[in-house]
């Protein structure tokens, strides 16, 4: 199977007004793609379309409440309606929510829910169709690596990127053989608003939104299933498999969870 080029194909990607989600979606102008851009953010997501417009390149801005599902039909609507197709689902909007499990309200839980894990699966039951009877299609996953080793106290993120993880991967053997590939990435910190008041260790420095950015374009170029960075994310996630103590210990000693910087 050759490269699959991005000329010409609509994407859509949710989070679109900062960090990764913006990242991506100048990312895919610059390879000749048309953008459908989602978020709550609506001056900010103005702003990003009239600079991909300006490099010849269509956006369509329709401000999104992933954690609203009829917010999620409506934008998918909107894209078939103005583009007539959806080739590329980028579904990467998230909220960074935190609390030990001790402190842990039911309510912040499903909030987290919501937002990074129905959220996700709101746009993908939206594309779907679309894509299955298109008979081609990509669907690229933000699940972090929160999916791959929980880390105290981001119960209620972890545990909706867990679910994500879960829901993917079986999506993904579902489709064997239907057009539709998907990918499901694992990165650590990402240089984005989402974490802006958190410091990290050295051992889990923050990266830019724009090499993730880079990575999704890889990914749905070559069509990759995962994609796991930057490479301590990787020894992190075979030191979980093979000796979770061991990961356990690690999570504890470098102080992967970070620290708050005080208001």
């Amino acid at each position: 199977m050759g490269k699959y080029r991005l000329l010409d194909k609509i994407a859509v990607v949710t989070g679109a007004s900062s960090g990764i989600g913006r990242a991506t979606a100048l990312a895919f102008a610059e390879r000749g793609a048309h953008l459908v851009l989602a978020s709550r953010n609506t001056p900010a997501l103005e702003q990003l379309a009239a600079q991909i417009r300006s490099q010849g390149r269509q956006a369509l801005v329709v401000t999104t409440d992933v954690s609203q599902k009829e917010h999620v039909d409506h934008m998918v609507q909107e894209a078939m309606d103005h583009f007539s197709k959806v080739d590329i689902l980028v579904s990467n909007a998230g909220q960074y929510i935190r609390s030990p499990i001790v402190n842990l309200a039911i309510a912040d839980l499903e909030h987290s829910m919501a937002v990074n894990f129905y959220s996700h699966v709101y746009a993908v039951m939206a594309v779907l169709p679309h894509m299955l009877k298109q008979n081609t299609g990509r669907i690229v996953f933000n699940a972090t690596m929160d999916a791959k080793k929980g880390l105290p106290p981001d119960t209620p993120y972890v545990s909706a990127k867990f679910a994500l993880s879960g829901f993917s991967d079986v999506l993904r053997q579902e489709l064997r053989g239907s057009g539709v590939r998907v990918t499901s990435l694992y990165v650590g910190r990402v240089d984005t608003p989402l974490i802006e008041n958190l410091t990290v260790p050295w051992i889990s420095a923050k990266i830019p939104a724009e090499a993730v950015a880079r990575a999704i374009v890889r990914a749905i170029e070559r069509g990759s299933r995962e994609v796991f960075m930057p490479p301590q994310v990787i020894g992190l996630y075979y030191l979980n498999v093979f000796a979770p103590g061991l990961a356990d210990w690690a999570v504890r000693f470098f102080h992967l969870e970070g620290w708050e910087k005080e208001e």
